[in-house]
């Protein structure tokens, strides 16, 4: 997923232009990343853009992105594909780690008003995951999961989340830090049917 600073008007700006042209073309698709964060009242968002589609759609997505004059890239990843607007990246992501995009997913999201726009935007439990599964030896930075717990954490079925992640350890290192730092507590995330709630 994105990684490079912008101005929040440039991300703003892709947005929309994303988001009106995946709409009258019919797509369906979620707001993901950062943006699904933000939207809920977690921090301002300056990375790249990230919306989640099937996989059997994802051409179909990139194709009117191009359209709308955004340049296309096929990483060797594949999970995703990239479209440029000017300096903004959007991901254009159909297998997140841990889980594909379907229908399903796509109707757990929620429809939001963001920047004015309606918009099905992904759940924080998805949300979560992703960011917990995707963590490993190269990748262990909890910032980014850590920012969005910190921010919602009463908007978040905590339960749901660690059943989905209980396999992962570096899963079950973020839970035992959300309990050293006071943000959720309960049973010991170790155990397979512990129970968590937020702290007052």
């Amino acid at each position: 997923m994105g990684s490079a600073d912008h101005p929040f008007a440039e991300i703003e700006a892709t947005f929309r232009k994303c988001v009106s042209a995946l709409q009258r073309a019919g797509v369906p698709f979620l707001l993901g990343g950062s943006l699904a964060s933000w939207a809920r009242g977690g921090p301002e968002s300056r990375n790249d853009l990230d919306l989640m589609v099937k996989p059997a759609d994802a051409e179909w997505a990139l194709g009117v992105l191009v359209e709308e004059g955004m340049r296309p890239e096929h990483p060797p990843e594949n999970w995703l594909l990239k479209a440029w607007d000017g300096e903004v990246l959007v991901d254009l992501i159909f297998r997140p780690k841990g889980f594909e995009i379907t229908d399903e997913v796509l109707e757990r999201g929620e429809v939001l008003e963001v920047l004015a726009m309606q918009v099905r935007v992904i759940s924080l439990e998805d949300l979560l995951v992703s960011k917990l599964l995707v963590l490993d030896d190269h990748q262990l930075d909890f910032s980014p999961a850590l920012r969005v717990a910190r921010a919602l954490r009463e908007q978040i079925d905590w339960s749901q989340v660690h059943a989905r992640t209980s396999h992962s350890p570096y899963a079950t290192a973020f839970f035992s830090l959300l309990h050293a730092l006071g943000v959720i507590e309960g049973a010991h995330p170790r155990h397979d049917r512990a129970q968590v709630r937020v702290v007052p």
